[in-house]
Parts: C-alpha cells; structure tokens; sequence
C-alpha cells in the first residue's frame, strides 16, 4: 500500500494507516454507492470520511498503475489546487492505493467530514426550500468564481456541491466528488454555459442563474439563458436516452 498523507495530519498517521487496513470491517457507513463507498471514522475531535473507490476493471487497473493517475490521486491533488484558489472543499488528508503485479487493486480518498444543511440537490427538489433565490444567485456567483479560475468541474452536478447556512442570508458553498477536474488559462463562454448544464431540469432556475450571471459577465441575460438552457436540454435529453437505453438492455432487472 502506497500512500501520501497531509503534513497537518502526520501525528495521527498510524490511525488513519489502521482505518485503511481494516476498512472493511470498521468506521460507520455513510453512503454505499454503485462506484464508491464512504465510510466516517474518527480522530481525536474530528470526523474524517473514507472513500473507497470500485476496483477497476483489468484494463483500468493497468492504465491507473502506468499512465494516468488514480481517482484518489486526483481528488487529493484537486482538493489542494481548490483550496488554494479560495474554493471551498473538505480538506484533503490522504490518499492510499494498493497495487499488485498487474495493475491497481483498490484506493481511498481521506478527507475532513462536513455537515453541511443541504446540497444543490435540495434546491432542484423543493422550490419552496427557505431563502431558495437568494441561495441559488449565491451558487452562481461561486460557479462565475470557478470559471474566471479557470477551473471546469465536471462532475458540477446537483450533489456534488454542498452548502453550508452562514446566517444573515451568507452561504458557503463546497466541491466534493473531485476527481474529474479540467484547469484551464481562461474558459470561453461554451465550456462556461456547458459546464453549468447538470444543475437543474427547471427554467425557472435556469432563468435566475443566467440573471446573476449576466450580472457579472460581459453577456446579456437572454444570451446567457439560450445557450445555458441549450446545453442543459441536450444533457436531459442524453440522460434519458440513456436510461431508456439501459432499460432495454438490462429489462430483466
């Protein structure tokens, strides 16, 4: 087992060494995806999350030894490039992977754990959330923030951005899920409205987050409602075709 372990968090490495090593059979579970699975455990005062990622397939554990980085790597490295462009992200302890003669058995991205109140999810679902507008222009400022840095999240998705109530209507808003990332000198205006096409189905939320956007971008809102409402119909449109394609395949599930 390889490892590489934030400086912060070097009296506390045999503990986190022994959570990885026994995984399995320790820590609470707090998600079990398809892909991943997520664990809490904890340190002294604080609560760490565990990601496990699915072990990848022969050819994958090849390509994730020789030639391209691990999605734990990602998400550690990611998770500092954020936090040193000011963007909000639980901060990164470790990432361990384990290889064999072949390729890439199994890895795990370490983190600090966040409550947060709600994700961009809870926005999508229930219009009627308190301070719905207000959190959903403060999104799209944060989202601007990310493009003018050149930064191009793609997995930008409903649950993938957690938030946090400051109080006084203020809220911080925080990237998980990071190891799919693009870094960019500038972001032309395509990648910038192609980037925000996951978010939400709704018109009426597209239509006020191409308000705020116009707000701070050289683009008027009709301008930026088109091409964000373009992008967004044709990711619904794959998504669905997708799954109706799925159903057909596998219609015995």
């Amino acid at each position: 087992m390889q490892y590489i372990l934030n400086p912060f968090y070097k009296v506390c490495e045999n503990e986190i060494v022994s959570y990885i090593n026994n995984f399995n059979s320790n820590g609470f579970l707090f998600r079990n995806g398809k892909r991943n699975v997520i664990k809490l455990f904890d340190i002294d005062s604080k609560q760490i999350n565990i990601k496990s990622f699915k072990k990848p397939h022969f050819f994958n554990s090849i390509i994730y030894k020789y030639f391209r980085k691990s999605k734990a790597q990602r998400s550690f490295e990611f998770a500092k490039i954020l936090l040193e462009n000011n963007i909000g992200t639980p901060q990164p302890i470790a990432y361990f992977q384990n290889y064999n003669f072949i390729g890439l058995k199994d890895s795990y991205y370490v983190c600090e754990h966040l409550e947060t109140e709600l994700t961009f999810r809870e926005l999508v679902t229930n219009p009627d959330y308190p301070n719905h507008e207000t959190i959903l222009r403060q999104f799209t400022k944060f989202s601007f923030d990310l493009h003018e840095k050149g930064i191009e999240f793609l997995d930008h998705s409903p649950g993938n951005t957690l938030i946090n109530n400051l109080g006084n209507g203020n809220y911080d808003f925080y990237l998980v899920d990071l190891n799919r990332m693009n870094f960019h000198q500038t972001m032309p205006f395509e990648l910038r409205m192609k980037n925000l096409s996951r978010l939400t189905p709704k018109s009426e939320m597209v239509a006020i987050m191409s308000e705020e956007y116009a707000k701070l971008y050289s683009k008027s809102t009709d301008e930026i409602f088109e091409k964000m409402w373009y992008y967004t119909n044709e990711f619904q449109e794959k998504h669905h075709r997708k799954r109706r394609l799925k159903k057909k395949l596998f219609f015995w599930k």
